[in-house]
């Protein structure tokens, strides 16, 4: 695990967004797994950016996305395909055709969530997953309590999440309490994993995640048993790090190495 600690998101947003830059041109063809809410944005700027100046390419990229509201379409402003059309897709050269979120008006979701699965694996896997991470520490959907062996399913969403959520909402009653979400064992597939947490709110749930026990408490902390895992947070989110300098001298370290 690279703990990237920046001063500000903007600057951990552009590092970021350069590793997946760096993948897109290495691998044209490459598999990204997708995340929404507002942590990414910046980054999805920075790569919007990079398209329009030509310096990379996202016509041949396919995507799948961590998660979807249950019981939302994809045309309502709050779903998380419309998230990522706004956001992201209707801005780039990307072929919509190879995006992919999950369909939260599935008549059958366990047949849905099947299926997004084994789409994944046809399409060789997942080469990098982005993510964010809740302030109970969760990824994806993946509440505090979630098995670290799970996989794509359905999930029941805390009173913090849909809290944290409300805030894109005309009020917290409009807040679906169920979604579709990628499991713990199903990101830790992806070969790489680029998660950006922003904001002393995330101080706590980044010092589990990183400093903590590995538990189904915290399902970020799963993190530290992957091979390829990338933290990009700004100085607010880190304050509560006890190894901070060795975590920046570590990391300067392997952004030269990646980029050399």
């Amino acid at each position: 695990m690279e703990i990237v600690i920046c001063k500000t998101k903007e600057e951990a947003s552009r590092k970021a967004a350069d590793l997946i830059a760096a993948l897109v041109k290495a691998d044209p063809k490459c598999v990204l797994g997708l995340a929404t809410g507002s942590t990414p944005v910046e980054m999805y700027k920075c790569l919007i950016a990079d398209n329009k100046a030509k310096k990379i390419s996202f016509k041949t990229v396919k995507t799948w996305n961590l998660d979807e509201y249950w019981g939302l379409a994809g045309t309502h402003d709050q779903s998380y395909r419309y998230f990522m059309d706004k956001n992201l897709f209707d801005s780039i050269d990307i072929n919509k055709k190879n995006t992919h979120v999950l369909n939260g008006l599935a008549k059958d979701w366990r047949k849905e969530v099947k299926a997004y699965e084994a789409a994944i694996e046809k399409a060789g896997g997942i080469d990098l997953q982005v993510l964010g991470i809740g302030s109970d520490g969760h990824i994806a959907f993946n509440e505090p309590g979630s098995a670290l062996t799970s996989r794509t399913r359905i999930v029941s969403l805390t009173p913090q999440t849909i809290k944290d959520n409300a805030r894109f909402f005309k009020k917290a009653a409009d807040v679906p309490r169920q979604a579709l979400s990628m499991g713990v064992g199903s990101i830790m597939e992806a070969r790489r994993i680029v998660l950006l947490a922003f904001g002393e709110n995330k101080a706590e749930a980044v010092k589990g995640m990183v400093e903590g026990g590995i538990s189904q408490f915290c399902t970020a902390s799963v993190l530290q048993l992957h091979d390829d895992a990338w933290i990009f947070c700004d100085e607010a989110a880190a304050k509560k790090l006890k190894l901070k300098k060795y975590y920046a001298w570590r990391a300067e370290e392997a952004l030269k190495a990646e980029f050399a």
